[in-house]
């Protein structure tokens, strides 16, 4: 057997080619693949991996690219051995020659695929010719996030090339199912016998773990192609204990070695049940992170050896037992390390933009070549078909699959496809949108908390009580698809000196010409940040940066803890691990940085934590609120946890004790606010004592009753407005006459027009649906009343006295519960306006105002789009805003 290492042999050929564009796409009519000498001498070096988009001046060139380099074959290398070439990926159309010989070109930008080229090449020195092409049309070509309206574009031969040794008759594949009923493995493996007689052919399989061989199994490949490993006392992986064994395949025949083939697997099953996942038996939720495999300078190159490993050391550093690797096929180098650092991942395919049958037949053969080169990869538990619909409904021109039956036959049939290519993993047909056929019944929610807190928790309880909404059809739908929100995050401003330093320069990104919404587009941010006044509220781009990110976690705190307390929810997925070029929603900033709340989120996101949440956070002075405490336990042992919660001087500590699997709360606690005689911020503060040593602390904003003395001024109002005004002490008439001090208006009546025309100050409100009606004083946007990325992109901050006393903080949180505006103003102009509450979105455009006064002919105007309607009165918070808001404008009248 010592011979036998002998039989393969690989030679990489990464390193320096030499690289020459073809914008003209002559290279072909000229004869570039044979007659090299009349490109080469005017090719540049690089270094292969490459990706031709690093290089500034061919960010934008989409086309033929021509890749030539030369390599040396010893005689002896030739002796009874087969020679391919093996490339990992290119993008997007490679076309191959070796010595001007062709020999095969491969479509699809993402997976591996080889050439035998035994035939074409000689003893000594030989040329390697490769001829690229990406179109500028990508519309039926899975692409994921390159391009419009996305990240930079990614074309070459940007995984690594190998020349490989092998001889006659060698293993091709070797795909490893477990069968765990009878502590077993079924090893089917792919022969090519060459020369040799199959029947004359055994396969000797042999599985070995640190170093020590557990089970043997021979195979006649006469008889089959199939040998079956049983194990006495396998050991199975899991997050846990992520056990490998390797595999070794030695074909003999005749008494002769003819080959030796090595790999590895782990033995596990993930399954669904009506409660949620198993993962060997056991319950597993699914607490994921998206990751889009994007690098600063180098895009899908990964920058150096190790990134991987750091990556998965982050995502366990954070809580994660998931990584969603996001419209495209994970590096395979991503899925050893996570092998071995057992982390769950969820693989998807790149989609294409069109319904076509070219992008149909392309995302299929994708989706075939992945579950074959990841098929022994036991991190891998899930397999997407579609992401929100693109390729399959998502195009503005093409029907939904709400509406086509067409695509969602399509979609059921590929389904069952795939878990006939692959019945050991989870598959998900339509990542976040409708469904046909799935193990996951996902959803993408993006909410920000706390503005629209309530509406989502609503639309969160229906969702979890009318899960077959959710499907485009019920023909095929089983109904008991866990829950799994695939999808959820917040934008969060990072710091822009990271970037800047680590490219030298403003990053090439920022000025993609496809970012033509503002929202998304860096380019000129610098310059919003003056624009838009908020260099007068933040004293540079990182303190806004550092406000921003704050808003952030709250707004995540909330909503993990919302998910984490429902056992309906079998798992979720974070957007995501590190920013991406514009789409600033990670953890970490695009260049791997911690953001601020990185340890905040981890200790939220632990296998064990607390969720500690109060029925409100603003409160009268002397009122009850209820305080509730559970106890998270996503382990497999029983935890018994300490408790201890304090407010305003007052402290108990309880024992919670949580079964594996589970959610326990304490019975709620009711808590009293202090007497104050000015507003006051006070937390609630929840502490681990043993098992999470985590520290909680949920603010309540404690207002006098009444929040001021009445002021002495004369306030119009009309219907439910006026009764709530005057019931909080407010003199309220329902006459607009001159000598009204400030009248609070729904509409821009001809009256109103004409009292502020006469010097008048109105304050103009929404009505009683949060709507503001009348545009003679302002323009106003309508923002979404439910969950959206929109909302999750925006930022409330103030600047102002009438706000200030109930803020902690210069950007908006809790205090403006369940009264955010529906609509503010749009038409800011700040040479007249005065800003008391602002508003951005991104990368700072769409300013606008909740709160703006305006001079208007010979009076004034104040936009007050808060929810006053529905609030004044009995919110604290807002009421207290109204009172200072009639004091300060008849003081300045």
């Amino acid at each position: 057997m010592n011979d036998v290492p002998s039989l393969r042999h690989s030679r990489s050929l990464d390193g320096e080619w030499l690289f020459e564009v073809d914008p003209d796409g002559i290279g072909m009519t000229e004869g570039w693949q044979t007659e090299l000498a009349m490109w080469l001498t005017e090719a540049n070096p690089v270094d292969v991996p490459h990706i031709w988009q690093e290089d500034d001046g061919l960010r934008g060139y989409a086309g033929t690219a021509w890749y030539n380099r030369t390599f040396r074959i010893d005689p002896t290398e030739l002796e009874s051995k087969r020679v391919f070439v093996e490339f990992g990926a290119v993008d997007y159309w490679a076309t191959v020659w070796v010595n001007g010989e062709r020999v095969g070109e491969n479509r699809g930008g993402y997976l591996p695929f080889e050439f035998e080229i035994t035939d074409a090449i000689t003893a000594g020195e030989n040329a390697l010719t490769v001829a690229v092409h990406d179109p500028e049309d990508l519309s039926e070509i899975p692409h994921g996030k390159q391009g419009d309206p996305w990240f930079t574009r990614v074309s070459g031969i940007w995984q690594s090339v190998t020349l490989a040794f092998r001889p006659d008759a060698y293993v091709s594949t070797a795909a490893v199912t477990p069968a765990p009923e009878t502590d077993t493995a079924v090893v089917a493996l792919d022969v090519d016998p060459g020369e040799t007689d199959p029947a004359a052919i055994d396969a000797v399989v042999r599985a070995s773990r640190n170093g020590t061989t557990e089970t043997i199994a021979v195979q006649p490949i006469g008889e089959g192609n199939e040998a079956v490993l049983e194990f006495d006392d396998p050991a199975y992986w899991s997050p846990d204990s992520p056990a490998l064994y390797d595999l070794e395949i030695v074909l003999e025949a005749n008494g002769e070695v003819l080959d030796r083939y090595e790999d590895y697997f782990g033995l596990r099953t993930i399954e669904r049940d009506g409660d949620g996942y198993r993962l060997n038996g056991e319950p597993i939720r699914l607490r994921g992170v998206l990751d889009q495999g994007y690098y600063p300078k180098t895009l899908y190159r990964p920058p150096d050896d190790g990134v991987f490993e750091r990556e998965l050391e982050r995502v366990s550093e954070l809580g994660f037992n998931l990584v969603r690797k996001h419209l495209k096929p994970a590096h395979p180098d991503f899925l050893a390390a996570a092998d071995r650092k057992g982390i769950l991942v969820w693989e998807e395919p790149a989609n294409p933009a069109r319904y076509t049958d070219r992008s149909k037949n392309e995302v299929k053969n994708e989706l075939r070549r992945l579950v074959e080169r990841d098929y022994n990869r036991p991190s891998v538990v899930i397999w997407s078909l579609y992401h929100e619909e693109w390729g399959i409904g998502h195009a503005e021109s093409e029907e939904t699959l709400w509406t086509d039956e067409t695509k969602r036959t399509h979609l059921a049939s590929l389904v069952e496809t795939v878990r006939e290519w692959d019945p050991t993993r989870l598959v998900c047909d339509n990542s976040g949108w409708a469904h046909v056929a799935t193990d996951l019944n996902d959803y993408h929610w993006y909410c920000i908390s706390p503005d629209r807190a309530t509406e989502w928790i609503e639309n969160l309880e229906h969702a979890l009580h009318h899960r077959g909404d959710n499907y485009a059809t019920q023909r095929w739908s089983d109904g008991d698809a866990p829950v799994v929100v695939s999808e959820f995050g917040v934008l969060s401003f990072p710091p822009l000196p990271a970037l800047v330093d680590h490219y030298g320069r403003e990053p090439a990104w920022f000025s993609h010409e496809f970012l033509s919404d503002p929202v998304k587009r860096p380019s000129g941010v610098q310059d919003r940040f003056v624009e838009t006044g908020l260099d007068g509220v933040f004293e540079t781009l990182e303190d806004l940066a550092e406000s921003w990110q704050h808003r952030a976690i709250v707004s995540l705190e909330h909503i993990l803890g919302e998910f984490r307390t429902r056992d309906e929810i079998a798992g979720f997925v974070l957007t995501q691990l590190y920013d991406t070029e514009w789409e600033v929603t990670g953890l970490l900033d695009y260049c791997r940085n911690e953001k601020s709340f990185y340890d905040d989120f981890a200790a939220i996101n632990a296998d064990v934590t607390l969720v500690a949440t109060v029925d409100s956070h603003v409160a009268w002075a002397g009122a009850v609120r209820e305080l509730e405490i559970a106890l998270v336990n996503d382990t497999a042992d029983r935890v018994v946890e300490e408790i201890e919660w304090e407010f305003d001087g007052r402290s108990e500590t309880r024992q919670l004790s949580a079964p594996p699997h589970s959610v326990v709360e304490l019975d709620p606690v009711r808590i009293s606010t202090p007497q104050v005689e000015s507003v006051r911020t006070e937390n609630v503060t929840v502490r681990g004592l043993s098992e999470t040593d985590l520290s909680l602390a949920e603010p309540i904003v404690v207002v006098p009753s009444p929040p001021r003395a009445p002021p002495e001024a004369l306030v119009f109002a009309t219907g439910a407005l006026a009764s709530r005004l005057a019931s909080a002490g407010l003199d309220v008439t329902h006459r607009l006459t001159p000598d009204v001090d400030v009248a609070f208006v729904t509409d821009t009546t001809a009256e109103v027009v004409e009292f502020v025309s006469n010097g008048g100050t109105a304050v103009h409100v929404p009505d009683r649906q949060g709507e503001m009606q009348g545009t003679e004083f302002f323009e106003f946007r309508t923002l979404p009343r439910t969950d959206s990325w929109n909302n999750t992109a925006s930022f409330f901050y103030q600047d102002s006295p009438l706000v200030d006393e109930f803020c902690s903080n210069r950007h908006l949180g809790w205090e403006f519960e369940d009264a955010y505006p529906y609509e503010i103003v749009a038409d800011v102009a700040p040479d007249r306006d005065t800003v008391h509450v602002g508003y951005v979105r991104g990368w700072l455009a769409d300013r606008g105002s909740p709160l703006l006064e305006r001079s208007v002919d010979g009076g004034r105007v104040v936009a007050c789009t808060f929810r006053v309607q529905t609030t004044a009165g009995s919110h604290p918070v807002v009421t207290g805003l109204l009172f200072g808001l009639v004091e300060y404008l008849a003081r300045t009248d």
